[in-house]
């Protein structure tokens, strides 16, 4: 039994050792088709390794039987690269359309909110133009206003924490839910 089991892997190893004999022809074969030798190499890999279980399934010449692998392989490989550079543009083109649609929704959230800050103290609604619109930090502001960064802290937590309420007063619940749809300022139908 064990001289069976010996005469059935010896075509098996001999297939194996013709495929390791051909590595370079395999390789260039496939780097010709790739266009990059390190792509080629991940190819071929992954071909012996996928074939590995099915070489008691080759009939024909090993090596003609790998090529046809390798085909399949290319074309594997090329169909993958496809559908993700497929994904890849949709993925564009989706991110350009909620670019666009996040200007949007910044141009109004923000001109609802700007009005809203003009209702604030002044020394509130600057502290809030300074710091949030403008982007200066706390300290830059600080010195502008002629007074201390912690005083100027202070400032913008009231000035927010003051513009939050005017925004609850003016917007109702559509405040504490984002203000994706407003509608503040606009005659109601």
């Amino acid at each position: 039994m064990a001289e069976q089991a010996t005469e059935e892997s010896l075509p098996t190893n001999d297939i194996v050792s013709a495929l390791v004999a051909n590595h370079r022809e395999f390789l260039a074969f496939v780097q010709k088709r790739v266009g990059n030798a390190a792509l080629a190499e991940e190819i071929v890999q992954d071909a012996f390794v996928r074939s590995i279980d099915k070489l008691d399934s080759v009939r024909d010449t090993a090596v003609g039987w790998f090529y046809r692998v390798l085909r399949n392989a290319i074309i594997d490989h090329y169909r993958r690269t496809g559908a993700a550079e497929r994904r890849h543009e949709a993925y564009a083109k989706e991110e350009q359309a909620t670019a666009y649609e996040d200007e949007e929704l910044h141009r109004i959230v923000c001109k609802c909110v700007g009005q809203l800050a003009d209702t604030l103290k002044p020394e509130y609604a600057t502290a809030l133009r300074r710091v949030e619109v403008d982007g200066i930090s706390v300290k830059d502001y600080a010195d502008e206003a002629g007074i201390s960064s912690n005083n100027a802290g202070v400032r913008v937590f009231r000035a927010r924490e003051a513009l939050r309420k005017q925004v609850a007063r003016a917007c109702g619940t559509c405040a504490t839910h984002g203000c994706l749809d407003c509608t503040c300022g606009q005659p109601k139908v």
